[in-house]
């Protein structure tokens, strides 16, 4: 039985270190098993360099048609799993044909990448950035080794950041309006507003303010969309009379949120939206829905 184990175990053991893996940040992701893992962290337009390790079995060599090194950016559909679109291809090659019958270790650079869109994990659609090792090899199968890392990209703050007003109104029954300071908001920012009863001839119970995400992949017929309610904040318990206004506070950073996507690669989209909701004393609900942009803003160092 160790016999038959041994000879689907890889003939060695290829490690992809990166060049600056002890200072740079990092993140964990979910990898395919579930289980999460700690990747690197880069922003487009910097280098990515390292080293890939090619460690035998001992007492064995490999025969090989070249070794190279891909970088990829990859979108990968869920009702289309298995599947990998790429957006970013690179290639290095490493070695040429020839056999290697000791550790041997190969430097590699890809200077100044262009990686347009985030690494991104949703519901329905995973967009992911990895390093690709393959031995080539003439009749058996090819050994390949992957190293994930993810891509986060910054914007400064909007010059142009408008508020947003707007009404619900039921005819001679209720007439709300509610204003927030602006439309476009950093992940760590904090939603500031204001709610105004003009008239309240119904019996509100409760109010409160939802983020939503929505996220669409595809297109035309094999368009899917999932929406998500992220976090539910209470704004008012009771019934509101005319003339009241209701302060809004609302922190962002405890809630996982990304930037919003628009139309990535024409595969996907991923939106955001506070949605107000009124129930009444007879569990009627009334909502209105605004879309808002989330940003990633770069994050200043500590003070010393």
């Amino acid at each position: 039985m160790n016999y038959i184990i041994g000879a689907f175990k890889p003939p060695c053991d290829i490690s992809i270190t990166f060049s600056d893996a002890r200072t740079r940040k990092q993140v964990s992701v979910k990898k395919d098993n579930g289980k999460t893992t700690m990747v690197p962290v880069f922003q487009s337009l910097e280098t990515i360099s390292g080293e890939v390790s090619i460690a035998p079995v001992p007492g064995k060599r490999i025969e090989h048609m070249g070794v190279k090194i891909e970088l990829l950016g990859q979108i990968e559909l869920y009702f289309d799993r298995g599947n990998f679109y790429d957006f970013t291809s690179l290639v290095r090659e490493l070695d040429v044909p020839g056999e290697i019958y000791e550790r041997k270790t190969y430097p590699f650079e890809f200077s100044t990448v262009e990686m347009p869109y985030e690494s991104y994990n949703g519901t329905n659609v995973r967009l992911r950035y990895i390093l690709k090792v393959t031995i080539g090899r003439n009749y058996v199968g090819n050994i390949v080794e992957y190293r994930d890392f993810c891509v986060r990209n910054y914007s400064p703050v909007p010059t142009i950041n408008n508020s947003i007003k707007m009404e619900v109104g039921i005819e001679d029954c209720l007439h709300i309006e509610f204003e927030y300071s602006k439309s476009k908001y950093h992940l760590n920012d904090v939603i500031i507003g204001k709610i105004y009863f003009l008239l309240v001839r119904i019996k509100i119970k409760n109010m409160e303010l939802e983020i939503r995400r929505r996220e669409s992949t595809g297109s035309g017929s094999n368009t899917y969309v999932e929406t998500e309610t992220l976090a539910k904040f209470e704004l008012m318990d009771g019934a509101p009379v005319r003339g009241e206004s209701i302060p809004v506070r609302l922190f962002l950073t405890p809630y996982e949120l990304t930037p919003t996507y628009r139309n990535i690669n024409n595969k996907f989209s991923v939106k955001y939206y506070l949605n107000l909701v009124l129930v009444d004393e007879e569990d009627r609900r009334y909502f209105k829905q605004q879309e808002i942009t989330m940003y990633r803003l770069l994050e200043s160092p500590p003070a010393s």
